[in-house]
């Protein structure tokens, strides 16, 4: 059974997986169904890379559902081997049926699709851009889904604009106690009002045997942490840790390949900063899971790869030597027990985290986490005519904002006229904003500097650039 598998509550009879008690439930488990006794359709729609991983994983936690993902194309679309390795393990990513049921559309495609598919339910998995852009397709249907929304692992801080543009959506997903209580909190600040749904991190599957691997296993990120500077340290300190065990591996697990792309943009690769690079320092494009198998440990700053090596019994340090602090996005290990500095690494003395620490933090007790049973809910509603849509409203500024929104996230993907007029002038108008809210914004202590809490209510201060995702 999946460790972090999403159950609904026991007694469930109309809507959700049936409960069946006993010790092999696990193996008895009924299908989900709805009052009508049709099998739910559930269609993901992703792009990047660890969007798609989370969309199957996700699909693969709801029992019983006829699952479809759509891959659409914008300069952040996974390849194909990102993609093999996205869904590996999951029911999309084994066999004939499961390559029929992942296909690759244009943007141009999505309502067309979505018609013939005919789906209850649409769970959008990429950046807010692309959310609220997908969103406005799905305004179009005349047989409306339901509309789900999340993050695809660790999600503290709660950024003002995972609910923003999340924020039509019928149910936002979280994934821990501690998230559900920051989103909430986030969404009461801005007044924001979208129903919150707790599952847990659903690739976080299982333990691995007893007999344990001797790999020093790097969860790499492409925007923590952010200066050259310190990306060098960080590659200095892969070097040293290989050199020290040259009889054991540092293995730097990557997202993308140079010619791929990834979620957020990676200024500078910490493989190209590896210099006389050790015979035993290697770089590892495989699924995280199959990394793992071989490890002794995981080492990260922030990364959700932390809590799947705790899933899987393996012990990890999560490396404090740029400080601890919102913006590098690893506050979410204070009071885990996990923190170490270089000389931790080298040394390979990895950490299990505190037992509170994970009932707070992705380890809560499954039957918690309803999410999948509110869906169900939310459906039975939609059917009979008790639930409202949320339609995305129209921006201000009309047609060319609209135009802009398209053109940002699909790039070289919309070759309209609208589109490249509004990237022109959306461009620089869009660098004085930034300038003016700086300008505005100095000398003030802002939510990204207040360590006192798990939100934050100002802007991302780190942005993609739109130009990498226009002609990429």
């Amino acid at each position: 059974m999946s460790l972090l598998a999403a159950r609904p509550a026991p007694g469930v009879d109309d809507v959700g997986t049936r409960s069946v008690s006993g010790p092999d439930a696990a193996s008895r488990r009924e299908p989900t169904v709805l009052r009508r006794g049709a099998t739910m359709r559930v269609v993901a729609i992703a792009d990047a890379d660890s969007y798609v991983k989370w969309a199957a994983a996700m699909l693969d936690s709801a029992d019983g559902i006829d699952p479809r993902m759509l891959i659409v194309r914008t300069p952040l679309t996974v390849s194909r081997a990102q993609e093999r390795a996205a869904l590996a393990g999951t029911t999309l990513g084994v066999g004939e049926p499961a390559a029929r049921s992942v296909s690759r559309v244009a943007h141009g495609g999505i309502v067309p699709r979505l018609r013939a598919l005919r789906p209850d339910v649409v769970l959008i998995a990429g950046r807010g851009q692309f959310v609220r852009l997908v969103q406005r397709e799905i305004d179009r249907l005349e047989r409306r889904p339901i509309v789900v929304a999340g993050l695809p692992g660790i999600s503290i801080p709660a950024q003002r604009g995972a609910a923003t543009y999340r924020r039509h959506c019928d149910l936002l997903v979280v994934h821990s106690l501690r998230e559900r209580h920051a989103f909430s909190d986030l969404c009461a600040r801005l007044n924001i009002d979208v129903p919150l749904g707790l599952a847990t991190l659903p690739y976080a599957r299982g333990r691995l045997p007893a007999a344990g691997g001797t790999d020093l296993v790097f969860a790499a990120q492409a925007i923590v942490p952010g200066t050259r500077d310190d990306r060098q340290r960080l590659a200095d300190l892969l070097v040293a840790a290989a050199r020290s065990r040259p009889d054991r591996r540092v293995v730097l697990k990557l997202r993308s390949r140079e010619n791929e792309t990834e979620t957020h943009f990676e200024r500078t690769r910490l493989v190209e900063l590896m210099h006389e690079r050790p015979g035993n320092l290697v770089v590892s494009y495989e699924p995280m899971r199959t990394a793992l198998q071989t490890a002794e440990g995981l080492v990260t700053v922030g990364s959700t790869a932390a809590v799947e090596a705790i899933a899987l019994g393996v012990p990890v340090i999560a490396l404090d030597m740029f400080g601890v602090r919102k913006t590098l996005l690893n506050t979410v290990f204070r009071g885990s027990g996990l923190f170490g500095d270089a000389d931790d690494v080298i040394a390979r003395r990895f950490r299990h985290p505190a037992a509170q620490w994970m009932t707070d933090n992705y380890f809560h007790d499954p039957a918690e986490s309803t999410w999948w049973t509110q869906v169900c809910e939310l459906v039975e509603q939609r059917r009979r005519g008790a639930l409202a849509p949320r339609p995305v409203p129209p921006p201000r500024g009309g047609a060319l904002h609209l135009a802009f929104e398209r053109k940002s996230v699909l790039g070289h993907e919309d070759r309209t006229l609208t589109g490249a007029l509004a990237l022109a002038i959306g461009v620089p108008l869009a660098g004085i904003v930034v300038r003016l809210r700086r300008y505005r914004n100095r000398g003030r202590a802002l939510s990204w500097s207040d360590e006192s809490g798990d939100i934050t209510v100002t802007p991302a201060l780190y942005q993609d650039p739109i130009r990498r995702r226009v002609r990429r």
